[in-house]
């Protein structure tokens, strides 16, 4: 298992609910892991809404959430996956913190 930190940027029009489903869903991807064993998320940081430096789809403001999980890393296409589709996601930086 690795240690990693995941930036999400979503967008601040979203509601509070979209959010949720989208922390949620990546809880589980990370839980589900690659299916022989799955990971964990350690902790959830919402760090509020704020403005964007440059608009980024047309969108000035979002919501900051970080997410500090363990996971195997044949877990992560996956979830990169996920994040590339959802469509209230502006951007996203998953960074190994192990090292």
């Amino acid at each position: 298992m690795r240690d990693y930190e995941l930036y999400l940027v979503i967008d601040a029009a979203a509601e509070e609910e979209e959010s949720a489903a989208i922390i949620e869903r990546v809880t589980q991807l990370v839980a589900l892991g690659d299916g022989s064993t799955g990971g964990e998320v350690t902790k959830v940081d919402p760090r509020g809404k704020r403005r964007l430096a440059y608009p980024i789809k047309k969108t000035k403001e979002s919501q900051d959430v970080i997410v500090t999980l363990q996971t195997l890393p044949q877990a992560l296409p996956e979830l990169e996956r996920y994040l590339k589709l959802d469509e209230h996601l502006l951007r996203y930086l998953l960074v190994r913190t192990d090292e």
